[in-house]
């Protein structure tokens, strides 16, 4: 049991700005839990409204399912008792089942599931996958919308009137049809994420579709930035989001763009680039070029 009912879990993330922190890693790759820890205790001091435990920024996709696992416990032990966290869940439904009810055992508030490994689904298939976990949980669950896991209406809003515990859509595809029709016929029933790549891009225009809240990569070496950021869009401060795009995101988005999995790597390349290291990527993903490191460590020294 999570110390947030599902209903007061989509109210607590729906205001504020969410983050997934990185996973720490020596330089043989395997979990730095020391440095994770510490990281955690720094962006404990900013204002966040929930942290996502070993999430797509934290290398889910790599790490084992022990990894994961205990990458959720160092965060709840960590992290303040009024900020939530969320575990991760994926691959396939009996694993994303398993995964689901050993993080609620490890002490989650609520599960991001993740799309399925691999292999496409019919919307059918999809509605079961999410129905499952459902079942297999008294967490909130939030379903990400991405990749080979693309919710038609009927399905989320399926799930949203037989599942009180489905509380949250999270979008990865920038799909404003599906995000205007979700909002039309659900309201507030769902709490509504932005989860592109570097989701500040997105947050002013979608904040007009009841997009209330993001996941900010950027939050792990530039908390400040992040947060003004979101106060900014929250405020309706045009200007100001225009300004901060323009001087930060969009130069750091053309770096991040040179390369497939550079999402990930850009948000560790940033942490050395503050000063505090988190080790490399593991792969099958790569680290950014000495020069590139360069290049955004200039680009850091301007938003810490």
């Amino acid at each position: 049991m999570g110390r947030f009912s599902p209903a007061e879990l989509a109210t607590a993330l729906g205001a504020g700005l969410l983050s997934f922190p990185v996973t720490h890693t020596t330089p043989d790759y395997a979990f730095d839990e020391a440095a994770y820890r510490e990281h955690l205790q720094y962006l404990d001091g900013f204002d966040v409204a929930g942290l996502f435990a070993a999430g797509g920024t934290g290398e889910f996709f790599s790490l084992t399912h022990a990894e994961v696992s205990t990458v959720l416990r160092a965060t709840r032990e960590e992290v303040t008792d009024g900020t939530p966290v969320l575990g991760a869940a994926g691959y396939g439904t009996s694993t994303a089942v398993a995964m689901t009810q050993q993080a609620e055992a490890d002490g989650a508030d609520g599960i991001l599931l993740l799309p399925p490994y691999l292999t496409e689904a019919p919307q059918h298939g999809l509605y079961e996958h999410v129905a499952r976990v459902c079942r297999a949980t008294s967490l909130g669950v939030i379903a990400y919308h991405r990749a080979n896991a693309r919710y038609d209406a009927a399905t989320v809003i399926r799930l949203a009137n037989e599942f009180p515990n489905f509380i949250g859509f999270k979008d990865g595809v920038c799909d404003i049809d599906l995000l205007a029709t979700l909002s039309a016929h659900l309201g507030d029933r769902l709490v509504y994420i932005g989860g592109l790549p570097t989701a500040e891009t997105y947050a002013l225009p979608y904040l007009e579709l009841g997009v209330t809240t993001y996941s900010s990569a950027i939050f792990n070496f530039a908390p400040r930035f992040s947060t003004d950021f979101y106060a900014a869009v929250r405020a309706h401060d045009r200007d100001k989001v225009r300004a901060m795009l323009r001087d930060f995101v969009v130069p750091y988005i053309a770096i991040r763009d040179r390369q497939p999995g550079y999402g990930v790597s850009i948000v560790k390349a940033g942490l050395t680039a503050a000063g505090r290291p988190a080790g490399p990527v593991r792969p099958p993903l790569t680290d950014l070029t000495p020069e590139e490191l360069a290049e955004l460590t200039d680009l850091v020294k301007t938003v810490i």
